[in-house]
Order: C-alpha cells, then sequence, then structure tokens
C-alpha cells in the first residue's frame, strides 16, 4: 500500500512538474488540430511582440521580421528563426524601413515632454540620432524613400487622454473601456498638429492643425508624399479616414458616414499604395464589411462578412489577392481568419458612382479561444504570403507567432 501511495505521490509530483514547465514554456510549433494549420512560436521572450498590424516589419528583401520585446527590438531571420537584438533598453519602435534595412524608433530624453528620433541598421545594429522632436511631439511613421517622418504633437501641457489616473496594465493591453476613451479623448478638443521631420537635416514642419483627436498617420508604401490620417475618437462620432499631401494639398475624406452607429477604421494602405482598405460596420455589429477605396481611380468596393468573422484588424497580402483577421470577442469569432475575396460582378447595374460588391469566402486558420482579447493580435502577411504573423497570450505570456497559410501536409 505505501508503495502504491508513493508510486501515485511520483507520478503527480512529475505531471505537475510537466505542466508548470508547458506552461512557462510554450511549444514550438504544432498543428492546429480545429484547422489543419501548423502553427509556430517565432519568439522566445515572454512579452515579445509582434508590430501593430498597420506598421511594417519586415526588412525591404523579406528575411528580417523585427520586433519588440522587454529587452528591446529585435530581428528574427523567417528562414532559420534565430534573432539578434538590435536596439537595447527602452526604446519604441516604429517602422521599418521600405529602401533599407532599417528600423525607426523613438528614445526618452532627460527633459520632461522631448523625445529624439533614432534609426538603427538591422543587419549591422549601428544607430545614429537623427532628430529632437518639438515638445510632446511623437513620430509615428516613415515614407516611402525614407525621407521624411510625421507624427503629431498636442500644444500646451494638458493631459493627452483625460481623466487622472488613467493607466494601462501592460504597454501592449488596450484601456479596459476603450471606446469611452477615444469619446473622452475626442471631447477635450485639444490643439494638436500633424507634422513632417526632414531625416536629412532634422527639421520640422508643421502640416495639419485641428482641435479633433489627429491620429493614425500612414505615409502610402510606394508615394513618399502621400499621407493618410484619422480624426480619431468612438467611431460612431467620426468622419474618420482622410488623405493629404505633404505640401498640405488635397486634402480629401475617404468614406462619409450615411447611418446612425455606422462606424469605420483601423484603415490601412493596400502594398501597391492605390487601395485604402478599412473595417465598415453599417451598422455596428451587425453588417460587416471590408471596404476599398482606390485613391487614383476612386473606384470602391465592399466585401461582406459574416458578424462570426469580425476581426479587431484585418490586412492584406503584399499582391492584394488574400486578406487575414485576427478574430474579435464577438460570438464564434475567436479564430485567426484567412479570407479570399470574391467580386461579385453585375454588368447590368454597373455606374460611375455605383459601390463594387463582393464577399469574403473565409478559412479558420488558428483557433484563439484561450487568447484574451484584451491584447490585439494584429495579423500580417509575410512578404512571400507563406505565414500570418500574429501576437497571442494563449499561454499567458505574450509571445509572435506565424500560422501557414497552406494547410499542413505532414505532422
Amino acid at each position: 500500500m505505501l508503495t502504491s501511495k508513493y508510486y501515485l505521490l511520483c507520478v503527480a509530483f512529475f505531471a505537475l512538474a510537466t505542466y508548470k514547465t508547458y506552461a512557462e514554456t510554450p511549444p514550438k510549433t504544432w498543428i492546429d488540430p480545429d484547422t489543419g494549420h501548423r502553427v509556430i512560436r517565432l519568439t522566445d521572450e515572454p512579452g515579445s511582440a509582434s508590430f501593430y498590424f498597420t506598421d511594417n516589419g519586415y526588412s525591404p528583401d523579406g528575411k528580417y521580421l523585427v520586433y519588440t520585446s522587454p529587452a528591446g527590438i529585435s530581428a528574427l531571420d523567417l528562414k532559420t528563426l534565430t534573432s539578434h537584438l538590435v536596439v537595447a533598453g527602452n526604446a519604441r519602435a516604429i517602422v521599418v524601413g521600405r529602401k533599407t534595412p532599417t528600423i525607426y524608433y523613438t528614445k526618452t530624453t532627460d527633459k520632461r515632454g522631448f523625445l529624439e528620433l533614432w534609426c538603427a541598421n538591422i543587419e549591422t545594429n549601428q544607430a545614429h540620432k537623427l532628430a529632437a522632436l518639438p515638445r510632446r511631439g511623437n513620430i509615428v511613421t516613415i515614407n516611402a524613400d525614407e525621407t521624411l517622418a510625421v507624427g503629431s504633437f498636442v500644444e500646451g501641457a494638458g493631459q493627452d487622454y483625460g481623466g487622472p489616473g488613467a493607466s494601462q496594465p501592460h504597454v501592449l493591453d488596450q484601456p479596459v473601456n476603450k471606446s469611452q476613451m477615444m469619446a473622452t479623448r475626442l471631447a477635450a478638443r485639444l490643439p494638436m498638429w500633424i507634422y513632417s521631420v526632414d531625416l536629412k537635416t532634422g527639421a520640422s514642419h508643421n502640416l495639419v492643425h485641428g482641435t479633433d483627436w489627429l491620429n493614425h498617420m500612414q505615409f502610402s508604401p510606394t508615394d513618399p508624399n502621400q499621407l493618410m490620417y484619422c480624426h480619431e475618437g468612438a467611431w460612431h462620432q467620426v468622419d474618420r479616414i482622410w488623405t493629404v499631401r505633404t505640401d498640405g494639398t488635397e486634402t480629401t475624406l475617404v468614406h462619409k458616414r450615411m447611418m446612425e452607429m455606422e462606424i469605420s477604421g483601423h484603415e490601412w494602405w493596400g502594398h501597391d499604395g492605390n487601395w485604402i482598405w478599412y473595417d465598415l460596420q453599417l451598422p455596428k455589429r451587425i453588417n460587416g464589411y471590408v471596404a476599398g477605396y482606390n485613391i487614383l481611380t476612386h473606384e470602391r468596393i465592399w466585401y461582406h462578412h459574416e458578424v462570426s468573422e469580425d476581426s479587431i484588424h484585418y490586412n492584406s497580402s503584399w499582391d492584394g489577392s488574400l486578406f487575414c483577421g485576427d478574430g474579435s470577442q464577438s460570438l464564434g469569432a475567436q479564430w485567426i481568419y484567412l479570407f479570399q475575396p470574391v467580386h461579385v460582378h453585375n454588368d447590368h447595374t454597373k455606374g460611375e458612382n455605383l459601390i463594387g460588391a463582393g464577399v469574403f469566402k473565409s478559412e479558420k486558420l488558428v483557433n484563439m479561444s484561450k487568447h484574451k482579447y484584451k491584447l490585439e493580435p494584429n495579423v500580417s502577411f509575410t512578404p512571400d504570403m507563406r505565414y500570418v504573423i500574429f501576437r497571442s497570450n494563449m499561454f499567458g505570456d505574450t509571445y509572435a507567432f506565424a500560422v501557414e497559410v497552406a494547410k499542413a501536409t505532414t505532422p
């Protein structure tokens, strides 16, 4: 009897030790039993994450994925899955350059409210300072030929988000009540500028002024003088998506609201630089679309998806043939999705001002039922379109993952 009890105790101890090891070290790769797609954990550092879905994290040759961790900013070789630290310490990553293997980032200074803009070569780790930024100024995007940076700053010395004591539990997590936070910030009517910085001289130039919340600036991936930005707030309150040239001309509203509780947002550039894509709901959580607007031809197309396929962010492949989504807390939507766009043609109703109709044919890539959506997964396609990259806390800590677009053929 004693031997039997001892044996059971040993089994229990071994099981507990195994569970603890598994919990501390998530699996490196597995095939999702619900989808048949292989998932790979890309990063080893707890608290590491891929970039926000609009921010380019890939080197121009497609070799490296840049990611963040508590140690700083690192580059992962997508072929060997080995990584190296590029920028150590407390630095805020912005984007990887479109022309050169360069990571752009900001650093704090000894002067409260002032940041510096820096860059580092991904392959050599050589870094240098580019500019001292205006008071309360940030930088969020770099143009296609890496000659200009754009950010924003609020005039005066008030709080950006209103509400004393407002905080987030983790730098990657979203506020508990994000919609209310955004409405509060919009209502503050803080005077602010979108501004540019010349990366050669460090000189800054004010571009767009307003008392709306000007946010989400994104340079075109192909046209160095074309900028997209938004009037931020709770999405049903604002005509959100705008474009402007870097000389301040051709300010254009991309989408105007048409009904109560209509929302549009989380906009991004297609890689061709011609299409702007965004999440559109008519009204909120009832009819969902990924909508596209061509800035050259002014053509529009809306791809419909089911409510159960609702995603916080959508993204498009480098050739524009596929889309992906990161799921959401909507009923049944806890998945990483692959979408094939299908254009519904009807020659009898074509007209100059009509919106093209389409639907998404969906495929589930990763079961995200164990993911806590206080962290947004932020999906993106790798340049070779072999993988969809996302961040997840499905194992507790946050890591960056990749899922193969093609189903696994071997275990």
